[in-house]
């Protein structure tokens, strides 16, 4: 069946911009519901049954499987893309310093996530009504509930029953066991009345449906051949294929929406990044998912007559209050793991234990010096060999050395090393945010995006807090602090846009006059346009935002659905 054949005389029925979390959820609930979807990714095919290299060695990889910009995962990982893409520049104002991941392949990041699955809580969607800083959401916990379950229910998520505050529960496949190291972190987090608790990922730990459960023969990273772990090609997309109503084109490199006079969404324009030509299609409905900064270029890009500063932007806030989760980290290195006997730590790749944040009554009491909340995530074991950064610092456990002696000293040292990672809210602020940069455009002649970007001193104290709980907790395991960050280092606090959790810039809301969409996601000043990825999120929790992500769009898709057909009858 070819396009011509597939499309009404009309185009489309919804044109989807983006592949990843919110554009394949998109796909799949419209495509199910009959609805004619032609879906564009910027990147190349990619078929996780087929392309991913899961059981292939490390070393066998070009430099030994080293890290670089196009892949920075190691050179069997599946990314393509990375924080440097050729011919797709951006640049930063002075004194900004921001990094931009982007992915170019079917199904975005979601090959290559940490596929952390944690739903937003009741707090994190009233934050300013908490504690006065930031926004709060147009929509509550309870309203997006229903969707997390459904949610978790499709893609499979495993975790635990705990009942905690602002964490909510989910429906959950049973949790893999802890490994020693982190029953070693569990311990000492226990001492230190830290809840230490199993985490939730996006991986099959029971068969569902076609899916097996996973059998930890692999690294994720590279794409699960069994789809065993969520991807938007092996969840989402293939499924979406098999209805019959869903074509994807790829090498799409999207460079506007386009507009009729009386303002709604007639299609898109878009390069085909092989032949280099210029294609327009038509669509009654156009899905913006092309991840949240990305999507600000385009609605900025959009101009016309009727939006000279960009499509959606009525309020001027298009770009605005840009996002990015607060990290800094710590290594220690745990005595009681030395020489300890050769012993199977497999599992789901990822941690199998985290600790939420705990704090919330001291800082309703203003004990803290911060705002918000952060989690801790942690990695260790026998995974591979230790850098020599890692063994000069634990020159205070075991000597010096060279040659025999160092390699007595490795091997001693190996799977001895733990390291706890802070991933913290930021809470937005007006001097973070994108726009268009009038002096540069990309290989295709599109306007790049250019980056203005600040931590505010609720990030800068959290980062001192996460560094100063991490020590303790290596110093109550027993262990050496190796690697640490003081004040000079402004307590190691990444770069903006390091998290790859980027999410604002087309935030929704209640009033037009301080959104850009309404609570379904949907354009203000363009009904027929609608966002599912991160850029309509109000504020950044310090839950990894993809779940969140796949459950607006599920909401968001259910709403288009129900204006298409009521147009229809």
């Amino acid at each position: 069946m070819s396009d011509a054949d597939f499309a009404n005389d009309e185009g489309y029925d919804v044109i989807i911009v983006g592949s990843g979390a919110g554009g394949g959820m998109a796909a799949y609930q419209l495509a199910k519901v009959g609805m004619k979807c032609l879906l564009l990714e910027a990147g190349d095919w990619y078929d996780t049954s087929k392309d991913s290299k899961w059981l292939q060695w490390g070393y066998d990889a070009p430099h030994r499987g080293a890290m670089n910009n196009t892949h920075p995962s190691g050179g069997f990982d599946a990314a393509v893309g990375g924080w440097k893409v050729e011919g797709e520049p951006y640049t930063c104002a002075a004194g900004t310093d921001w990094k931009w991941y982007r992915s170019r392949m079917l199904g975005g990041r979601t090959n290559t996530w940490g596929r952390i699955s944690l739903r937003n809580g009741p707090y994190d969607f009233k934050p300013r009504s908490r504690d006065g800083k930031g926004f709060d959401w147009p929509i509550s916990y309870e309203e997006l509930a229903p969707y997390y379950d459904r949610t978790e229910d499709l893609i499979g998520v495993f975790g635990s029953m705990e009942g905690m505050e602002n964490l909510p529960d989910g429906r959950y496949q049973p949790p893999p066991a802890p490994r020693c190291y982190e029953r070693l972190v569990q311990k000492a987090c226990g001492a230190l009345k830290i809840p230490c608790i199993p985490s939730r990922l996006a991986i099959l730990t029971r068969p569902k449906g076609e899916r097996p459960a996973c059998h930890y023969v692999a690294q994720c990273q590279r794409g699960c051949r069994m789809g065993s772990n969520f991807s938007s090609p092996a969840v989402l997309l293939y499924p979406a294929l098999l209805t019959g109503n869903l074509v994807i084109r790829c090498n799409a490199m999207v460079s506007k929406v386009r507009t009729s006079p009386d303002g709604l969404a007639t299609g898109v324009s878009y390069i085909d990044k092989k032949s280099g030509e210029t294609v327009e299609v038509d669509g009654k409905a156009v899905v913006l998912a092309a991840s949240a900064c990305e999507t600000v270029r385009l609605l900025l890009n959009s101009r016309s007559e009727r939006y000279p500063n960009g499509l959606a932007n009525s309020s001027g806030l298009v770009g605005k209050y840009l996002m990015d989760t607060v990290m800094s980290d710590v290594t220690g290195c745990l005595p009681a793991l030395m020489d300890l006997p050769v012993h199977n730590e497999d599992g789901v790749g990822g941690m199998h234990l985290f600790m939420p944040w705990w704090k919330y009554k001291e800082q309703a009491q203003g004990e803290l010096p911060f705002s918000r909340g952060y989690h801790i995530e942690i990695s260790g074991g026998r995974s591979g060999m230790p850098a020599p950064g890692l063994l000069s610092g634990a020159e205070g456990l075991l000597g010096g050395g060279y040659g025999v002696e160092l390699k007595r000293k490795s091997r001693k040292l190996y799977g001895a090393f733990v390291s706890f990672h802070g991933r913290g809210e930021m809470i937005p602020n007006e001097q973070s945010y994108c726009e268009i940069d009038e002096k540069a455009v990309d290989q295709w002649g599109i306007p790049v995006l250019k980056f203005h970007f600040q931590w505010s001193e609720d990030e800068i104290l959290m980062a001192r807090h996460m560094q100063e709980t991490f020590q303790q907790i290596v110093t109550a395991a027993g262990g050496k602090v190796i690697e640490s960050y003081g004040a000079e280092q402004r307590w190691g606090i990444s770069d903006g846009g390091q998290g790859i959790h980027e999410v604002g810039g087309a935030r929704m809301g209640s009033d037009p006059k301080t959104s850009v969409l309404n609570p379904h996601c949907q354009a203000w000043d363009c009904k027929n346009l609608f966002v599912a990825d991160g850029s309509p999120f109000v504020s950044l929790a310090d839950k990894n935002p993809t779940l969140t992500i796949l459950a607006l769009a599920w909401r968001t898709s259910e709403h288009i659905a129900t204006q298409m057909q009521a147009q229809r009858t």
